[in-house]
């Protein structure tokens, strides 16, 4: 593809942003009014507590439905998105850079004085453009945070079926299509059966919303971690049963290890007295679990994060790196997040937290101080 081909592929289209329009309008709308459960978030420095209303699983079956129906019937192409994915791209990156402008604006101009909308200003621009001002802002009554996070999921799932529809109309699907399809489908599924568990994550508890997260939620979920799907789209690999084997093994196990430490984590926050494999949870000072995954090592479920990336990437075989730039990424992401983190915990917790390091000393995996 030539430079004046690329510039063109990338030049958004009354056509993307009509997708786009569509897309966080159906999630407004069925996000406000489908049922599901209302789940309390984590306690503010305020008192206060968000409720979120969890029906995301049954907001993504219904979306899936239409669509397919949709197509059935010609109304939609089922390629839609395959076909337009990179001035997708390039309008979702201008959705994501106006939003956060608006919410900056906003931020500016508040004058709340809760812990959800307070305004953080720094007098440093780049800095609350990129990590937002307000902590859990708003429209129209939509917790914009819970949503963007949302609408990156389900448009990672969208992008990519949008490629296997592609992929099954020119005739070339393979068993690593198939294998990469099956892990993501999987993982997204289960997200969304335990979307309550992201009401307990530091990104909603504790970020502010800027540009760092709305791009993260909106473009680089959906963009990046579909990578693997256009690579197979293009290229052809022969995978033996052996790999396919190792390769769902690896799935299995980061999925184990990921579902499990943040299930564990998420449990302990609403019953701190909650049976943690069969026995009673060890406590340090009160504050920190200290059993289960989080008693082999700190962090543990960054390790069946990498886990499951590498699984994504593994279908497509060794012979390009471009496949692998979501794990690389990752790891590179929460080795820097894991220093983070350790950081403010060791401010916040103080010598709970060194007690903590003692009877945990490993770092995400097991052995590595």
């Amino acid at each position: 593809m030539d430079l004046d081909a690329l510039l063109q592929a990338f030049t958004p289209s009354w056509t993307s942003v009509a997708i786009l329009v569509v897309f966080f309008t159906y999630l407004a709308i069925a996000g406000s009014i489908l049922p599901g459960r209302v789940v309390p978030g984590a306690t503010l420095a305020d008192g206060t507590r968000l409720h979120y209303r969890c029906n995301g699983l049954l907001s993504l079956v219904l979306l899936v439905l239409l669509l397919g129906i949709g197509g059935w019937m010609d109304l939609v192409s089922p390629t839609a998105i395959a076909d337009r994915g990179l001035e997708l791209l390039s309008t979702t990156l201008i959705f994501s850079a106006l939003v956060t402008f608006l919410l900056y604006m906003a931020g500016c101009r508040s004058r709340d004085q809760s812990s959800s909308l307070k305004p953080h200003i720094s007098g440093n621009l780049i800095h609350d453009w990129w990590f937002g001002i307000q902590l859990n802002p708003q429209f129209m009554g939509i917790d914009l945070k819970f949503y963007f996070v949302r609408a990156g999921m389900m448009g990672w799932l969208l992008i990519n079926l949008s490629v296997l529809a592609k992929c099954i109309l020119e005739t070339n699907l393979s068993r690593s299509m198939i294998l990469y399809q099956l892990f993501c489908v999987l993982y997204i599924l289960d997200y969304f059966f335990y979307e309550e568990y992201m009401t307990s994550t530091w990104d909603i508890i504790a970020e502010r919303l800027g540009f760092m997260l709305v791009f993260g939620d909106l473009v680089w979920i959906p963009f990046t971690f579909s990578i693997q799907g256009w690579w197979l789209l293009n290229n052809e690999v022969q995978l033996t049963t052996a790999a396919i084997v190792a390769n769902c093994l690896v799935f299995m196990i980061g999925y184990l290890v990921f579902r499990g430490a943040n299930k564990q984590k998420h449990v302990f926050k609403k019953n701190p007295k909650a049976l943690i494999w069969g026995r009673p949870p060890k406590v340090i000072g009160g504050k920190l679990l200290a059993s289960g995954y989080w008693g082999i090592a700190r962090h543990s479920n960054y390790l069946g994060d990498l886990l499951l990336a590498l699984s994504f990437s593994l279908p497509c075989g060794i012979s390009s790196p471009v496949p692998y730039f979501y794990p690389i990424y990752l790891f590179i992401l929460l080795i820097w997040r894991e220093r983070r983190d350790e950081a403010r915990c060791a401010q916040k917790y103080k010598e709970v937290w060194a007690e903590y390091k003692k009877q945990v000393p490993w770092r995400i995996l097991p052995y590595v101080y």
